[in-house]
């Protein structure tokens, strides 16, 4: 169970209002659903749901945020403060702000799945797809059958390094490996995409 630190407790009314916010925010942008952030390895999303095509992200409680730099300002090693200062940040898709944190928590704790892809994620819609790439990899070396990591290592390859054979393998594990993926069905239409592209016939 994490602690409760308790500078974060004058700030629960706050946290509350935004945690309000994401959820109403999220839900019209994602293309998966199998990884709920905070904490689960947020999924990319394709070229066709694209973040500008979205709606409006939300505003970035300035006083909320500015607790959780106060707090790591005193206590560098407080996980919990870096990773929901990074949450914050790219929920209101400031992803260049959100991966100083996001590499913050990760040097705290690089056994942390979630954490690790929600990096290599906010890397990716930073136009950085070789590092979000090299992050994912930390990921699954923690996680081998991690869907969520699977799945954005797909879309990666496939929008972001043209790379339909790479793109379909992983598809392919997250399928094998979690077939009870919520989005199934909108992976093998991926995958049937890509393999048009790559001309990859597979029975």
């Amino acid at each position: 169970m994490r602690e409760t630190y308790e500078d974060e407790q004058k700030y629960s009314w706050i946290l509350y209002a935004v945690c309000t916010l994401i959820v109403g925010g999220l839900g019209g942008y994602m293309l998966a659903v199998a990884g709920t952030r905070p904490g689960a390895g947020v999924p990319v999303q394709t070229a066709a749901a694209a973040p500008s095509t979205a709606p409006a992200a939300p505003l970035v409680d300035e006083a909320a945020l500015q607790a959780y730099r106060d707090i790591l300002a005193r206590d560098p090693k407080n996980l919990q403060s870096a990773v929901k200062a990074g949450n914050l940040l790219y929920d209101a898709r400031r992803y260049d702000e959100a991966i100083p944190f996001y590499q913050h928590a990760f040097a705290l704790n690089e056994s942390d799945v979630n954490v690790s892809t929600d990096l290599g994620t906010a890397l990716w819609y930073a136009d950085r797809p070789d590092d979000a790439l090299a992050q994912y990899e930390r990921s699954l070396k923690t996680s081998p059958t991690h869907a969520q990591t699977l799945f954005n290592v797909g879309i990666v390859r496939a929008d972001g390094k043209h790379d339909y054979a790479g793109a379909i393998t992983a598809w392919e594990k997250l399928l094998a490996t979690t077939p009870d993926y919520p989005n199934a069905a909108g992976v093998r239409e991926l995958m049937a995409d890509a393999r048009l592209k790559s001309n990859v016939v597979r029975p």
